[in-house]
């Protein structure tokens, strides 16, 4: 049965402010047209489908029109809820659509009854693990205590136990949104530690033929069951140097795993560069980097004149600007006491403003405010201590 394996659409992000439903919508073209050039006969969705829980209405709109041109194609389409979505939202209407071979898998209670598919060696279950927050689902699983590994772990139990009742030779396959030990992450996934200890271990997972993973924003293999298909589009700038794909998986008869990458389109490609603003914006190197997406550290010692303006006269689709200036070393072996020993005020102040800027001080304009402030605050002191 050949299978493709998705996740995170993030249905509804943006980039930086930057809106990307049209190259959301352009992915969506990309994997309908993939299922029907590829002769796809599944299509696995792994979580976080929305952004967030209360999605705008364009991205309801876009989600519908996904739907529709799945379920006109022919191929079945399993999806679980994400940590971003409401799975009880996403949920809604899921008895209904179930019938156009749309299969929304959001209530952990029905995480072992699986959507069962046929093909020429047989039967193939399908079983869905929609995000588990454990605090809110303990009691369903009958866990001691409180924590990912417990109650995925009781969920695939479950996985296990009706797996074990079904005709011998029955393939299966799991998807889950979960945060697996060995993965990497990036800066765009939303924290889920507050349930307990975020990662589970793979092996939770033995005993089933793959794992579809959601959660993890950058395409990885935890094993050759295992593997996140990772997000669609970037969504952080700690993305620049992932390869945007989803898994096209071949399940053999006897359960053997061939996995393909295929990749998505690309809207924009994202890039990070380094360097003080008048290198970054002579270096021949970066013309590659023209037309991206840009986040800029600028090491200058002392913070530039418009940076933002004279960065995008260059590269115009500059959107994050980090100041991380280079800084003159500093005697390790002095405290604190001992480097203000001696310094009033004044001093003090542009020793703090030379530090911030890697040792340039304040010029004579800047030294003339710092002084006028500070004479400020001692006449308020001063007005205070005459009024009691």
């Amino acid at each position: 049965m050949r299978i493709l394996h998705t996740s995170d659409w993030h249905l509804g992000r943006s980039f930086h402010r930057v809106g990307l439903l049209d190259a959301q919508a352009a992915f969506l073209d990309h994997l309908v047209t993939t299922v029907r050039e590829r002769d796809v006969e599944a299509v696995l969705v792994a979580g976080d489908v929305y952004d967030r829980a209360v999605p705008p209405l364009a991205a309801v709109e876009l989600f519908d029109r996904a739907l529709h041109r799945l379920a006109a194609a022919g191929v079945p389409t399993v999806m679980v809820s994400g940590n971003h979505d409401s799975a009880r939202r996403l949920g809604v209407g899921a008895g209904l659509i179930d019938r156009a071979g749309i299969h929304l898998r959001t209530d952990p209670a029905g995480c072992a009854t699986p959507v069962v598919l046929r093909d020429a060696h047989g039967d193939v279950a399908l079983y869905g693990l929609p995000y588990l927050e454990p605090a809110l689902v303990r009691d369903e699983f009958k866990v001691s205590r409180v924590g990912h590994e417990a109650v995925v772990g009781a969920a695939m139990e479950r996985v296990r136990d009706d797996l074990a009742g079904r005709p011998a030779g029955t393939r299966s396959v799991v998807l889950a949104h979960a945060f697996v030990a060995g993965g990497e992450p990036s800066d765009s996934e939303r924290d889920i530690t507050v349930g307990g200890v975020a990662s589970v271990p793979a092996g939770v997972f033995d005993g089933v033929d793959y794992v579809a993973l959601g959660h993890l924003h950058g395409a990885q293999a935890i094993t050759a069951r295992v593997r996140y298909s990772g997000s669609p589009l970037a969504y952080s700038f700690s993305e620049a140097d992932h390869r945007k794909t989803m898994w096209l998986v071949d399940l053999g008869p006897g359960g053997e795993i061939e996995a393909e990458r295929i990749d998505c389109p690309v809207p924009r490609r994202v890039a990070r560069i380094r360097g003080r603003l008048e290198e970054l914006i002579e270096d021949p190197a970066l013309e590659r980097h023209t037309e991206s997406w840009i986040e800029a550290t600028l090491t200058d010692p002392v913070r530039p004149t418009e940076p933002m303006a004279r960065l995008c006269a260059r590269f115009p689709h500059t959107i994050s600007l980090v100041f991380d200036p280079e800084r003159a070393p500093e005697d390790p072996g002095a405290s604190y006491a001992q480097r203000l020993q001696g310094r009033d005020d004044q001093q003090i102040a542009e020793d703090f403003v030379a530090h911030v800027r890697g040792g340039s001080g304040p010029d004579e304009r800047e030294r003339t405010v710092l002084h006028a402030a500070f004479d400020d605050v001692r006449v308020d002191d001063t007005t205070r201590e005459v009024a009691r």
